[in-house]
């Protein structure tokens, strides 16, 4: 058995496709009736779907899962989330883990909580 996506609710399709492009670069890979597979193993559905499915509300900013992404790069990664134009509500700004890593979190526009740090290898 293996994992082969993660998916995430979203309420706006276009606004997150936008955003997991231009902030990631991930690529559209199928995009078909409110689920659309990205690259990376990114899958977004249709926040009304997947409310249907579970018939139960959604709690965005529930804090129970991340996105995790590494970029060596981080200060360049910061500066153009920062350079663009979603509105990024961080939960903590570039910082460094008494181990060396250092790290960002912030939210998507769905309340889907991100993590961008640099590799641990």
């Amino acid at each position: 058995m293996r994992l082969r996506n993660v998916l995430i609710a979203v309420n706006d399709m276009d606004r997150a496709i936008r955003f997991y492009k231009d902030i990631f670069g991930l690529q559209v890979i199928l995009n078909q009736d409110g689920n659309v597979i990205m690259s990376e193993g990114l899958v977004l559905q249709d926040a009304k779907i997947w409310k249907q499915f579970l018939d139960k509300d959604l709690i965005p900013k529930n804090n129970m899962t991340e996105l995790y992404f590494e970029e060596p790069d981080l200060e360049g990664f910061v500066k153009k989330l920062e350079e663009s134009d979603f509105e990024i509500e961080y939960v903590n700004r570039l910082m460094e883990h008494t181990w060396g890593q250092k790290v960002v979190r912030f939210y998507d526009s769905d309340g889907n909580l991100i993590e961008v740090g640099t590799p641990m290898n």
